[in-house]
């Protein structure tokens, strides 16, 4: 449902973020991204029409700072896409760093944004949170411990928002596996990559941007995470 409020899409200038930000504007959607460093999609997101804003959610403080920053340019929102995310492995060796940067992206900026910007949320007649997890949590990882469990807290905080913030705000997850190869991803990478899913694909992130238009138009589903993966449960 369309209306002059912004659907606001946290880590929105790279990647998956980048593609839903430009692609929902299209749509006619009004729409705010937050960015960790400049970026050149920064300038054709703005041109675009897409207000960009800096944030550094690495911090508590850098995430209240990018809240009031947030509050002083919109009176309402639409929706909230979490898609800020570091893929980051565990140090070696391992040591608490890695953990605490990934807890404040993955779960205490979602937390503290979500709570934050509900009254926004009700000024919406539909309003949405869509938290954009990872497969690796149906698993884990020996090399990303850290990375999983706080992408598994965000899957948890999907079911508590939703019964929370309910009947009026949605609250919903997504939960993909390899969307889009990185630049320097060789052949040999791509057809492993492939070769994990039954459908044997990487199908790029309009996959993501359909997910997110289904759960932002259906008004029947909440506390759901929605399993991106090709078809990798059935495989490993």
């Amino acid at each position: 449902m369309l209306t002059h409020y912004p659907v606001l899409i946290t880590g929105g200038a790279r990647r998956i973020g980048l593609h839903c930000a430009l692609r929902l504007r299209e749509a006619g959607y009004a729409v705010i991204i937050s960015y960790r460093s400049h970026h050149p999609a920064i300038e054709q997101l703005e041109a675009a029409g897409i207000l960009c804003l800096p944030a550094d959610f690495s911090s508590e403080h850098g995430i209240q700072t990018f809240i009031t920053c947030l509050q002083q340019h919109t009176s309402g929102l639409r929706a909230i896409l979490h898609n800020a995310s570091l893929w980051q492995a565990d140090p070696q060796p391992a040591n608490g760093s890695a953990f605490s940067t990934l807890f404040h992206v993955h779960m205490l900026a979602p937390y503290l944004i979500n709570l934050a910007c509900e009254p926004l949320l009700r000024q919406s007649p539909t309003a949405d949170i869509i938290h954009i997890s990872d497969d690796v949590t149906r698993r884990g990882s020996s090399h990303r411990v850290a990375y999983s469990a706080s992408k598994a807290a965000l899957d948890n905080m999907t079911l508590s928002f939703a019964s929370q913030f309910a009947p009026h705000i949605k609250v919903n997850g997504i939960s993909p596996a390899l969307i889009m190869l990185q630049d320097h991803d060789d052949p040999d990478y791509a057809r492993a990559a492939m070769n994990k899913s039954v459908l044997k694909t990487i199908p790029g992130p309009e996959v993501v941007l359909q997910a997110v238009e289904y759960l932002l138009n259906n008004p029947y589903v909440t506390g759901t995470t929605l399993s991106l993966n090709g078809g990798r449960h059935l495989t490993n």
